[in-house]
């Protein structure tokens, strides 16, 4: 008797698929609404209509959705576009032109992400962890950055790639955003122009002195 071949369903597989957008486009939006402290798997549920059991079994408990949809802003946040793009100039103030609008844009589009990762610090036990993850891969690409203005002239006197990467974060880091717009109300043409233009100030004039402080 030959043996049974799984059975493979395209259009099974796509319904689950679609299932579980759905459900992680819930919880992002109640997330974003109320605080992951008071979004319940059953307001998942009822908000992507589906039943509660469902959520479970096509994502997780809302721990688990919650660290999923921090993981995929990270990946989603263009910071692999704008690193490319960046290492293709070779003028300091272009290549921290670009660095601004992809930061910018990075950080307007997942507003809502970033907005939910702050008020679940107190309440997630992993959002310290997810917010170390999210920071360094954050500041790994400002240190790439950092290396490529190095190359092309954009470092003043006394500052080495790994301050200049420090610069950059308090420029770009997405605290520096949330402040000037979330915070003070700052348009992000507006923050986009300000921040450009200091961190090309900071970088040029470098660190007083030639050498770094004990």
């Amino acid at each position: 008797m030959p043996p049974t071949r799984a059975y493979h369903s395209p259009r099974r597989e796509q319904d689950a698929a679609d299932t579980r957008n759905d459900i992680l486009r819930a919880a992002r939006e109640l997330f974003s609404a109320q605080g992951y402290a008071r979004v319940t798997v059953a307001d998942i549920a009822r908000r992507a209509g589906v039943a509660t059991k469902t959520v479970y079994a096509s994502a997780g408990g809302k721990a688990g959705i919650f660290t999923e949809l921090i993981k995929a802003a990270v990946i989603e946040s263009g910071a692999a576009e704008t690193l490319a793009a960046i290492r293709r100039t070779g003028d300091p103030r272009e290549a921290i032109a670009v660095l601004a609008r992809g930061t910018r844009n990075g950080n307007e589009t997942k507003r809502d992400i970033i907005d939910m990762l702050y008020a679940a610090m107190p309440v997630h036990d992993d959002a310290g962890a997810l917010w170390e993850e999210a920071t360094e891969s954050y500041r790994s690409t400002l240190r790439e950055v950092a290396d490529h203005l190095h190359e092309i002239g954009g470092l003043g006197d006394g500052l080495d790639p790994g301050r200049a990467a420090d610069v950059l974060w308090l420029c770009f880091g997405m605290s520096s955003w949330r402040t000037l717009v979330g915070e003070c109300g700052w348009t992000w043409d507006e923050a986009e122009r300000w921040l450009s233009t200091q961190a090309v100030l900071l970088l040029r004039h470098g660190l007083p002195g030639s050498a770094l402080p004990s």
